[in-house]
């Protein structure tokens, strides 16, 4: 029973005419019912970045299995995290790519130009431009992940994602520090934080990022194409 779940059974206590809880009770919710899942998601996704080449994959992975969770579907950890990490392996990493790629350009950039706006103020252009990049790459990135894993063609997602992380900045921006704010606190804090990263310091803040982007995709991000959904 430790392995599995009745997810068409009621626990113990819970009405199933109950209205569906909304806010932090429902994410409250989601991190009791799926808190054993969430220790070994983590670590697969640790385990599964070992070779290193292989963290896009698990990134996807891991998303995935986080965003199943968060739209209340039947989530079998290893199954469904082997599956995405084995056929979606492209897709992670075009989106890993896309995301990493002009995160790190437009950081070391926002670096260069800043240190020298202090005396050349004729570099703020650039350090604007860079700073711009950087924060409307931080935004899609939040939504590009869930809009993938309905099975959404790669070129429609970016389009969509970017149109999302400037049309709709707040849930945007609350993933962001979820996911991008949280990591940085750890790794500043590590070795303190070794615990926290080994048994929920990536699947929790993925869960929570997905969590606040939940509503948007809903609204705006509807579903792929079905012949494209074969990543579960």
């Amino acid at each position: 029973m430790f392995f599995k779940k009745d997810y068409a059974t009621p626990g113990p206590g819970i009405d199933p005419d109950a209205p569906e809880k909304t806010g932090v009770a429902r994410f409250v919710e989601i991190l009791s019912l799926e808190c054993v899942t969430l220790v070994k998601l983590n670590l697969l996704f640790l385990v599964s970045c070992v070779p290193v080449v292989t963290i896009p994959a698990a990134v996807f992975a891991m998303n995935q299995v986080v965003r199943m969770m968060v739209l209340d579907q039947p989530v079998l950890c290893f199954y469904h995290y082997s599956a995405a990490f084995r056929k979606c392996w492209k897709r992670g990493l075009a989106a890993f790519a896309l995301t990493a790629g002009p995160l790190a350009v437009a950081g070391v950039g926002m670096w260069f130009y800043l240190s020298r706006a202090m005396t050349q103020p004729v570099f703020l252009a650039p350090f604007v431009l860079c700073s711009t990049v950087f924060l409307v790459t931080m935004l899609a990135s939040t939504y590009l992940y869930g809009l993938l894993t309905t099975g959404r063609p790669l070129r429609k997602s970016v389009r969509l994602a970017l149109l999302l992380g400037v049309g709709r900045p707040l849930r945007g921006v609350l993933a962001a520090l979820s996911v991008y704010g949280t990591l940085a606190v750890a790794i500043l804090a590590f070795p303190i934080s070794g615990i926290y990263l080994l048994l929920i310091g990536f699947s929790v803040p993925c869960l929570l990022g997905n969590f606040f982007t939940r509503t948007v995709l809903k609204q705006f991000g509807g579903e792929g194409d079905e012949e494209q959904r074969d990543c579960v």
